[in-house]
């Protein structure tokens, strides 16, 4: 699964289980906005920054105003060494439980892939796969969620395990 498959497969199943998407891009101007292939819903949260981590202010106060309480947040993204690690280490930092979905991150360096995970791991972020995460976050097959993410699963079972066995390599 690409990085962009992996992407529109989450949004996907992100509004089944009714999890909430905070997106940002990275100085737009400049770089573009956020590829329309991944097609974020009406409701998540967008915003574009200059900083090389997402929680900036705007992103913070849309934390903070959405709960009290810490998250448990999945990262997707690109540049594993620079953003997903920023983003990471500072969610971390303010007290978030963090899933790095490897599958969903990317990097114009392939090596930095490993090492950044490597990295964000003994840091304390959980690196998984999309579908370890979606299946963690039903809990229980007995969800009426459970039938409509396995389909999608079942559906996406080639790419995501030709993702898989790439990451294995690393």
């Amino acid at each position: 699964m690409s990085f962009l498959e992996c992407g529109a497969f989450l949004d996907n199943e992100s509004s089944t289980l009714n999890i909430p998407i905070f997106a940002t891009t990275q100085n737009a101007a400049r770089l573009g906005p956020i590829c329309s292939e991944l097609s974020l819903p009406q409701s998540a949260f967008q915003a574009d920054k200059t900083a090389f981590s997402m929680l900036i202010p705007s992103l913070r106060s849309a934390l903070e105003a959405a709960s009290t309480s810490s998250y448990q947040v999945a990262i997707v993204g690109i540049e594993s060494h620079i953003c997903v690690t920023q983003t990471t280490l500072d969610l971390l930092a303010a007290g978030h439980k963090v899933y790095v979905l490897a599958d969903g991150v990317s990097s114009c360096n392939e090596g930095e892939r490993g090492v950044a995970f490597a990295r964000l791991a003994r840091e304390g972020a959980i690196v998984t796969t999309s579908e370890g995460w979606l299946y963690e976050c039903m809990g229980d097959a007995s969800i009426p969620e459970f039938k409509a993410i396995a389909g999608l699963v079942k559906e996406t079972k080639d790419s995501t395990g030709g993702a898989v066995q790439t990451l294995c390599k690393m």
